[in-house]
């Protein structure tokens, strides 16, 4: 009587209004405070006039017009896509092979592998940029290990204080974050797939190009978008491997923010890095669509 009762389907219970309300209300008032409540913060000290005080005063557009009229502005945010662009792609190369060897060939080793990916979120991203500042110091550990091999006499300046320095930096700061989401579009290929394609007499570079490539473009748009959305606004690299030919649009945000004081004009600077990250994703998105269709 007892496993007749168990095997029973237990009767279908609806939450009151007051129950959801009560669940959803801490999400609700974190999405507004932190996102919705900081956003339109910033767009309304976006088109204010800087006088010296927190909020600024009157209305204007004319932060706007500096913007769109001075060529600083628009050879550091070209720059910026361009320095951003070169980590996602750096990245995203990197980061595919180790998550198709993770999705296919890891085995029973899979869960000590993406522990070790995940490693580096246990250390400080601060730390992570401060090590490579030492591995391409002057006096670095690079520099070093060319001296001590013979290949260079001396030490040289050709590592810090690029925007090489910047890409490979990023690059390494941000590879988990692609790894992860390609890993995830590769384990959720079906193996009949790949079977199929074997038994019609596919060889394994056809198959993958046929099949594992096209079905896990939906994981590589993900980690692209992923790792180009915090590049392009990121400051803190820039300002300790780059140099003055290094400088991004970020850079010059927290100095408006900072030494400047100018709250409402690095706004307006947030407002348009903003327009210009919605206008990659709106692309990134139609891509999406795309592949999805396809496969």
């Amino acid at each position: 009587m007892s496993a007749i009762a168990a095997s029973q389907p237990l009767p279908e219970t609806r939450a009151s209004p007051a129950f959801r309300f009560a669940m959803l209300l801490p999400g609700g008032l974190v999405t507004f405070f932190l996102i919705l409540f900081a956003l339109g913060l910033v767009i309304f000290l976006a088109f204010r006039g800087n006088d010296g005080s927190l909020l600024g005063v009157g209305l204007t557009a004319a932060n706007f017009v500096t913007v769109a009229t001075d060529p600083l502005y628009w050879t550091v945010t070209l720059r910026s896509l361009v320095i951003a662009g070169l980590v996602t792609l750096a990245t995203v190369v990197t980061a595919y092979p180790v998550a198709y060897y993770l999705a296919f060939h890891a085995g029973r080793r899979r869960g000590l592998l993406l522990f070790l990916v995940t490693l580096p979120f246990w250390t400080s991203y601060l730390l992570r940029v401060f090590a490579w500042k030492i591995v391409l110091a002057y006096n670095g550990v690079l520099n070093s290990a060319f001296i001590e091999s013979g290949i260079w006499s001396e030490p040289t300046l050709a590592f810090l204080n690029t925007p090489a320095a910047v890409v490979v930096t990023l690059a390494h700061a941000y590879a988990p974050f692609a790894i992860l989401p390609i890993y995830v579009a590769l384990d959720t290929i079906p193996k009949s797939l790949l079977e199929a394609a074997s038994d019609l007499g596919a060889r394994p570079l056809t198959a993958f190009r046929r099949v594992v490539l096209p079905n896990s473009m939906p994981g590589v748009l993900a980690a692209a978008l992923v790792v180009f959305v915090p590049t392009v606004g990121d400051y803190v690299t820039p300002a300790m491997v780059g140099g003055p030919a290094s400088t991004m649009i970020g850079t010059l945000i927290q100095s408006q923010f900072g030494k400047a004081n100018d709250w409402p004009f690095g706004a307006a600077l947030s407002v348009c890095v903003m327009l210009v990250i919605l206008c990659v994703v709106l692309v990134a998105r139609g891509a999406d669509r795309r592949f999805g269709s396809r496969t």
